[in-house]
């Protein structure tokens, strides 16, 4: 396919795509082919058809493009068919390929196990013929496994040739199928060709069409412009007609407009004298309100005085009742209270009484009033004509009134007045009576009622104010119609109830229908412009907008529209989503008011409701424009223009345009019949504005006539009545309309025919305004557009016009330059228009003064005919501007006003014009006028701050320019545009780049390229010791955190060659020597920087590392503060409670006037105590106090950013070098500057745990042991915080056992902390915990405590003695606890340890040698319990406490060799103590120790008895009496021949056991025989016989001394016999064994 694809260029490739959907639209469009065509083309083709060969052709190519479109949609489908079956090809051909290689790996295997057996069988041959049987089977069971290898790969061989021919044979069958599909894609290029040669024909066609249209749209252009042409002259020849016309006519019109002035003015003046008249009633009532006004205040005042003086008197008499109560001892207070409540209950039933009565007399003028209305309509049934004589209305209440006063049951029977008289008073009967009222009348002499006596039939429909009445509820029994406020709640109650059963929520596939169930077309229901008694109607359509059915029912209308609105809708029933329905709306208006509401339905979802509207017919007037400019025009001409009114509100009214100087002769009668309809209805009105104004308020603050400013409420009222009886809602004034004679020029500009007449709803009128100029001049007049309807207020327009009297003029006679700068050119065109019919020659002339700085070009010119000319003003103001000009200069405002002047030739009046312009200097102004920057060095900037003030009143553009490459300006790098009269502040930047003095200019270039200069100066120091940074920023560090940065101090000073390098020098002095140079930071007071190390010395080429440190804390003094508030509260509280504790004891001893000073005192105290007590306290850094309130404050930080600036001195020497106190050469200007920006943040993380505390105490914990705490951190940032913690010491004792790896926002995490101490050590770390935006350091503290115990026993071997077997004996020790901390201990016998069984089935110890005897457990009880035992056994000694511990030994057979081992653990893991427990037990009471050991410690299976060998010589006897051999070795030590040596001596104690049983015998009595005999050989024994008391021994001493005869080389040998007598007898045998050994 590759190949296939190269044989086709790109382009055609691109050309045989198919038309996507849009172009194939476009190409369809029967109008493409003519959507050039012009409208007249377009107009004359609509009239014909097309000829038929065309429209064949056209068919023919539309079918051939549909026919072409699937012909490329198939040749599309064919390439991707070809791709696909070329991917499936090479797939299939990369399997073979792969088949074909395991064919191979499978024949290479089949040969090898061919092979194998071929080895196999040989060896089989050969191990028969050796008859070894074994390699024969063996051999055999290989060839079968080979075997069975061999037809498995035969198998697998067969398989992937039947795999291997099936692809084979699949890849033949794509191969044939892509040679079918080959030929597609040629026939289908060659269709393509050939339709791209069709579209190409139908483009040229289409091209020749378009140019065949245009060449007729440009004849029919032609045509239009020479028809206009004609018209245009036409149109002129019209215009100088009617011009002519007009001039005749305005001569005629001049002769009666005279006229009518002249009767217009007697008018005037008639108009004049009655409004005089009217002002001076006006006054006469004004003076006389006063007067009685006056008077009342004195009445009011008399009241005054009269209530004070009685109130006075009521008071001494009511003190001097409370003196003489007291003064009989009884109870002031309680009698003047009994008193006050007498005097109110009174009053109460006074005010009852009154109520009583007035209600009795509502009832009786309600009474007469309904018997009244009924006889009146009985009259008026049979006598409907109206009678003469009656009453008025006023008459009738005021009689009415009198007679209810007075008590008469007198029934009124009056009728109703005329509608039309009791309307329409006369206009001078009201105003005589208003003045009579308003003046005499008393209002403390009568009392009137809210209500007329005369009402309608039906009242409440149109009287907005008309309350309906009410019965009192202390007169009836009845409930009213709407029920008490229960039962209203009951029915609300139960209603809501009904809502909720009848709705219920929508919910359809799991979505639940929320909104309005059904939607309203219209949305809103507006009854526009209604006439009162008609009916409107309107349909409207409810659509079920919810997702299933739902029903739709009708509730009503709100009540105030119940009586004008009617709602019909037939119920619908069940409406699927999407269902619509119809409702008829009906609105009978009966009153004129705007009315508005909602139209409620309910549907099973809710409700819903549609708003409904009701507007009453308004006049909206406007005119479409407020200004007409008739320009110039030379005098006797005509012109006109028309004005419009348009009324776009449904009301009528008549209209008159007249000027704004005349006026309406409608405005004082209507506002005549304005106050007659107020007060003929009114009269309650009447009589509140009469009460007002008798009051002091509106007196003293308007002096006007009562009826000039009514209330708000009044005014509210009125205007609802007049607007239902149609007549306008203005203020009740009696307008005065002072007009001036008008002057003869406003005659030039009249109105048309039509100035007065009605104008309909939506409807506009044009009006007509002519001007014509009589006199030449600018001529202006004022019109306003009245209104009968006085809703709508006056519109006033106004109309200008020139009148010129020579044909030349120039149309803009003042030209305004602006504002101009001195020394700057400016120039203007000036156009002159021509009314001429002849050629003029022109003059130009500039006033004497300016024409220095004023010129117009050409001085002289000629105007054609009827034409303009435009002549050159130029204007370049000099400085001498303000004194060659003169006049026409003002200095203060800087404004030129210059005449020019233009002469027509023949004619005598010039032609002027003005030019106006405003003139300011261009000047910027430096301030100061020099700078200079002091000592600065070479690794810092200075910046100092100038003003740049502009003097023009224009703004200017500016820019530093040429700036040298050490300084700088901003903002804007000294570039920027200053306002008029505004004052830049811009901050000049010095940075020296060597030590030297700079004198230098700043130059600041204006936009004119004016340029005003600044000198500068400034001395380049460069310091002999440099900093790596002199800024450094800090990251935004959290409170208590610490923030390090790294720098250093460089001494780069190493030659004093100043070629090599720049040497360090202030300005042009000497260099700084070569050699060691010292610094200092000098960090600010109080500041949270540290700089490490602050003071140093950097010899040549080296340099210094500083850390700067940042660490934020809280002010001590805030934390105070705090911590004093939070100890404030709970000490209020508690005084609070006390307080009130103490107040409620005492109410009951003291009065209240006592209670009321007492607890003003203890407030006192209150207030007093807290705050001496919390200053007294002193808070302390480890307080609990202090961190809390430290914790509490770094959780509410705000956070806080402070920059800081720390200077370097920097001195040149070592300060070890020098002598004494000598000081070091010092210079301030080589001072270096480090800035450091420090932001401070609240912690990201807090403890939340032990009331904020970061300090963690585990306290003393035993060695060994572990201490487990809690600590609650909480993240309070606003995001997710990954947590790291850092390294604790691997070897140490503290270990965190559950750190985290992130901690969310809000989130609060507990973290185990543990303490295990492996000695005694007062142990502290710091936890890091470290996030992105800070760490938070927790200290961990904890003493590890080794338990220290003391035992009384010396030794550590607890002896027990010798006891009677099947006896016990006990024994007591202590051991003490010398540490701090409680201790557990346990104590554990050896001979009861888990090990004790396995170490019995070893090799018994008593076969091992004497040295490798490790056993400490001896003999025990025959009875399988243990010999020893001790209380208590485990318990808890507190820190400096001893523990007593008793021992008892209870054998249960004879031995001497009973032992065990007591171990003391502590905490049940460290080995304190290990006391050796010893006893012996006997049958008898009598012992003997001491001597040789002779025997095991280990108890043997038999017993060998012996005896003694003389006897055994001797006749053997029934009864051979037993010997227990003692061996004693003494060893006679020879130091030195001269010298003798000490006796060898030896013990032997002999002993008596204490005991229970009882005995014949109470002591033991000892002998040893033989003592001659051993004498003589060198022994001495003493004593050789006594007695020993039981518990007690004696000691038999043994000494030796070597006889003479004694051989050194053979040791001598002697027995003896130690007989025993107790409660049995008992012998001991015991051998002397001596000799003579050497000394050591």
């Amino acid at each position: 396919m590759e190949e296939d694809a190269s044989l086709f260029p790109k382009k055609e490739l691109l050309d045989n795509v198919p038309l996507v959907g849009n172009e194939r639209d476009e190409l369809e469009d029967p109008e493409f082919e003519a959507e050039f065509l012009p409208q007249e083309a377009g107009n004359s083709a609509d009239s014909g058809c097309l000829c038929p060969e065309k429209q064949h052709n056209a068919d023919a190519d539309i079918s051939k493009k549909k026919t072409a479109i699937p012909d490329g949609l198939q040749a599309c489908h064919l390439r991707k068919t070809l791709s696909h079956l070329e991917k499936l090809r090479e797939e299939k051909e990369l399997f073979i390929q792969k088949t074909r290689g395991e064919l191979r790996a499978c024949r290479q295997r089949m040969d090898l196990i061919t092979k194998q057996q071929a080895s196999v069988s040989a060896e089989v041959a050969a191990e028969k013929e050796a008859n070894s049987t074994a390699a024969v089977g063996r051999l055999q069971a290989v060839s079968r496994r080979l075997c069975m290898e061999l037809d498995n790969e035969r198998d697998l061989q067969s398989e992937i040739k039947a795999l291997l021919q099936k692809s084979e044979s699949t890849v033949w069958h794509i191969a044939i199928q892509e040679g079918q599909l080959e030929d597609g894609p040629k026939s289908a290029q060659e269709e393509e060709v050939a339709g791209r040669k069709r579209l190409q024909e139908q483009a040229a066609k289409q091209l020749r069409k378009e140019e065949e249209a245009l060449e007729k749209a440009e004849r029919n252009r032609l045509l239009r412009v020479r028809k206009s042409i004609y018209l245009q002259r036409e149109h002129g020849l019209r215009h100088q007609k009617l011009v002519e016309d007009a001039q005749r006519n305005h001569k005629i019109a001049v002769r009666f407009l005279k006229a009518s002035l002249r009767r217009i003015r007697e008018q005037e003046r008639k108009e004049e004298r009655k409004s005089r008249a009217h002002m001076k009633r006006r006054m006469d009532a004004v003076l006389a309100l006063k007067n009685s006004i006056t008077a009342n205040r004195e009445t009011l005042r008399k009241f005054q005085a009269w209530g004070q003086a009685k109130a006075e008197l009521a008071e001494q008499k009511a003190q001097a009742e409370k003196e003489m109560i007291l003064a009989q001892g009884g109870d002031a207070f309680k009698h003047l209270f009994h008193q006050r409540r007498c005097q109110e209950l009174d009053a109460q039933k006074r005010t009852f009484e009154e109520e009583q009565k007035l209600r009795k007399q509502e009832i009786v003028s309600r009474i007469l009033k309904e018997e009244a209305e009924e006889e009146n309509r009985k009259k008026k049934q049979s006598s409907p004509a109206k009678a003469t004589d009656r009453l008025t209305l006023r008459d009738k209440t005021w009689s009415y009134v009198k007679d209810v006063c007075e008590g008469r049951d007198t029934v009124l029977s009056c009728h109703l007045l005329d509608s039309d008289g009791a309307a329409h008073p006369k206009a001078p009967q009201l105003l005589e009576a208003i003045s009579s009222e308003s003046v005499q009348g008393d209002p403390g002499n009568t009392s009137w009622e809210d209500d007329t006596l005369a009402e309608p039939e039906i009242p409440g429909l149109w009287k907005e104010d008309y309350k309906p009445y009410q019965v009192p509820k202390e007169e009836v029994d009845w409930k009213p119609v709407g029920g008490t406020k229960m039962d209203k709640d009951i029915l609300a109650c139960t209603m809501e109830q009904v809502r909720c059963r009848v709705t219920h929520k929508q919910v359809v596939s799991g979505c639940e229908f929320k909104g309005h169930p059904f939607n309203s077309k219209p949305k809103l229901i507006h009854f526009k412009d209604f006439d009162i008694g008609k009916v409107y109607k309107k349909k409207i359509t409810l659509i079920n907008a919810t997702y299933t059915i739902n029903y739709c029912k009708l509730v009503g209308v709100e009540d105030h529209l119940r009586d004008f609105i009617h709602i019909d809708l037939d119920p619908p029933g069940p409406m699927s989503a999407g269902m619509s329905c119809k409702v008829l709306v009906t609105f009978k208006p009966m009153i004129n008011k705007d009315l508005e509401g909602n139209v409620s339905f309910m549907t099973q979802t809710g409700g819903f409701s549609v708003p409904l509207k009701c507007s009453t017919k308004k006049c909206a007037l406007s005119l479409d424009k407020e200004l007409i400019d008739f320009g110039s025009y030379v005098v006797g001409e005509t012109t006109s223009r028309t004005i419009t009114l348009t009324n776009i509100g449904g009301l009528g009214t008549k209209f008159k345009f007249l000027p704004a100087s005349e006026s309406c002769e409608i405005d004082v009668s209507q506002s005549v019949m304005k106050i007659s309809s107020v007060f003929a209805d009114e009269d309650k009105s009447l009589y509140d504005k009469i009460i007002t104004s008798i009051s002091e308020q509106q007196i003293e603050g308007n002096e006007s006539f009562p009826t000039d400013r009514p209330s708000r409420k009044e005014s509210g009222k009125r205007d609802s009545k007049e607007q239902e009886k149609g007549r306008p809602t203005e203020g009740v004034t009696v307008t005065t309309v002072v007009t001036m004679p008008p002057n003869e020029e406003q005659t030039e500009i009249s109105l048309g025919e039509v100035t007065e007449g009605e104008i309909g709803p939506f409807s506009s009128i044009k009006v007509p305004v002519i001007f014509t100029p009589v006199i030449p001049g600018e001529v202006q007049t004022r019109f306003k557009v009245v209104f009968k309807n006085q809703q709508c207020p006056t519109l006033y327009f106004r109309v200008l016009g020139v009148a010129l009297d020579v044909p030349v003029w120039v149309p803009k006679p003042s030209i305004d330059l602006k504002t101009c700068m001195y020394d700057r050119l400016y120039q203007e065109s000036v156009l002159v228009h021509t009314r001429s019919k002849a050629a003029l020659r022109l003059k130009f002339e500039v006033c004497k003064e300016l024409r220095e700085h004023m010129g117009l070009l050409p001085e002289t010119g000629y105007i054609q005919a009827q034409s303009s000319y435009a002549v050159q003003l130029k204007f370049l103001p000099r400085h001498s501007l303000p004194e060659d000009a003169g006049k026409y200069f003002d200095k203060e405002s800087r404004v030129l006003e210059a005449p020019m002047t233009i002469w027509v030739a023949d004619q005598l009046k010039p032609v002027g014009f003005t030019v106006h312009a405003v003139i300011t200097t261009s000047d910027l102004e430096l301030r100061p006028s020099a700078v200079d920057f002091g000592y600065c060095t070479v690794y810092e900037a200075v910046r100092t701050q100038i003003s740049l003030y502009n003097h023009c009143l224009l703004p200017q553009g500016f820019g530093f320019v040429g700036l040298p490459k050490f300084v700088d300006i901003q903002p804007n790098d000294g570039f920027g545009t200053i306002l008029p009269l505004e004052m830049l502040h811009l901050d000049v930047i010095f940075q020296p780049t060597k030590a030297k003095e700079y004198n230098f200019e700043l130059v600041c270039k204006s936009e004119i390229n004016r340029c005003f200069k600044l000198a500068c100066r400034a001395v380049g120091v460069h310091p002999p010791l440099e900093l790596s940074h002199y800024q450094v920023k800090f990251a935004a560090t959290s409170l208590y955190d610490m923030s390090v940065a790294t720098l250093y101090v460089i001494n780069s000073h190493v030659s004093m060659n100043p070629l090599t390098h720049s040497m360090p020098r202030i300005g042009s002095e000497d260099a700084s020597p070569v050699g060691p140079t010292s610094f200092e930071f000098l960090l600010p007071p109080d500041s949270p920087i540290t700089i490490s190390p602050s003071v140093g010395t950097v010899l040549p080429g080296k340099r210094c590392l500083i850390q700067v440190g940042f660490r934020p804390v809280l002010p001590s003094k805030l934390i105070h503060q705090e911590a004093s508030q939070a100890l404030t509260k709970p000490v209020e509280v508690k005084l609070l409670r006390k307080d009130t504790a103490t107040q409620r004891k005492d109410l009951r001893k003291q009065s209240f006037s006592t209670l009321r000073l007492q607890n003003q005192d203890r407030l006192l105290q209150t207030s007093t105590t807290p705050t001496a007590e919390l200053c007294e306290q002193d808070f302390k850094f480890s307080s609990d106090e202090y961190q809390a309130a430290q914790a509490t404050l770094a959780r509410s930080f705000q956070g806080k950013f402070d920059k800081f600036v720390v200077p370097c001195v920097v001195a040149s020497g070592d300060p070890k070098d020098r002598k004494g106190t000598e000081p070091l050469s010092f210079s301030p200007h080589n001072t270096l500057y480090l800035e450091l920006w420090c932001p401070a943040v609240a912690p990201s993380i807090v403890v939340t745990s032990n009331r904020g505390k970061t300090i963690s105490n585990f306290g003393d914990i035993a060695v060994g042991h572990r201490g487990i705490k809690n600590v609650s951190i909480q993240n309070i940032s606003l995001e997710d915080l990954a947590v790291e913690f850092s390294m604790l010491n691997p070897n140490g004792p503290f270990v965190l056992l559950n750190p985290i790896s992130k901690l969310l926002a809000g989130e609060t995490h507990v973290l185990t902390l543990s303490f295990s101490p492996h000695e005694s050590i007062l142990a502290q770390e710091t936890l890091d915990i470290i996030t992105k935006r800070g760490k938070l350091s927790l200290t961990l503290l904890g003493t590890g405590v080794a338990p220290m115990i003391t035992c009384s026993i010396e030794g550590d071997t607890l002896d027990m003695g010798y006891v009677i077997a099947r006896e016990s004996v006990s024994s007591s020790f202590k051991l003490q606890n010398c540490s701090a901390l409680p201790i557990q201990f346990s104590l554990q016998l050896d001979s009861l340890s888990r090990s004790r069984s396995e170490d019995q089935q070893r090799l018994p110890q008593f076969l091992a040698s004497r040295a490798r005897r490790t056993e400490v457990v001896g003999t025990q009880n025959n009875s399988g319990q243990s010999v020893f035992s001790v209380i208590p056994v485990k318990g808890i000694m507190d820190p400096g406490k001893a523990q007593d511990f008793t021992v008892t030994f209870s054998p249960d057979h004879e031995s001497l060799y009973f032992s065990d081992r007591l171990q003391v653990m502590l905490f049940e893991k460290k080995l304190s103590h290990q006391i050796l427990l010893k006893g012996a037990a006997r049958e008898h009471m009598m012992f003997v120790e001491g001597g040789d050991p002779l025997d095991v410690p280990v108890e043997s299976l038999t017993v060998i008895p012996t005896y003694d060998p003389e006897r055994r010589e001797g006749p053997l006897s029934s009864e051979a009496e037993e010997l227990k051999p003692i061996l004693v070795t003494l060893d006679y030590i020879q130091l030195d021949t001269d010298t003798p040596a000490p006796p060898a001596t030896r013990e032997l104690q002999v002993g008596c056991i204490r005991t229970t049983q009882l005995s014949p015998k109470k002591t033991v009595e000892f002998s040893l025989d033989s003592g001659t005999s051993l004498q003589h050989k060198g022994f001495t024994i003493e004593p050789s016989r006594g007695s020993v008391e039981r518990g007690q021994t004696k000691t038999i001493s043994i000494s030796w001394m070597p006889p003479a005869d004694f051989d050194p080389d053979h040791p001598l040998m002697v027995s003896a016999l130690l007989q025993l007598k107790g409660d049995v007898k008992e012998t001991y045998k015991v051998l002397f064994v001596a000799q003579v050994v050497t000394g050591p």
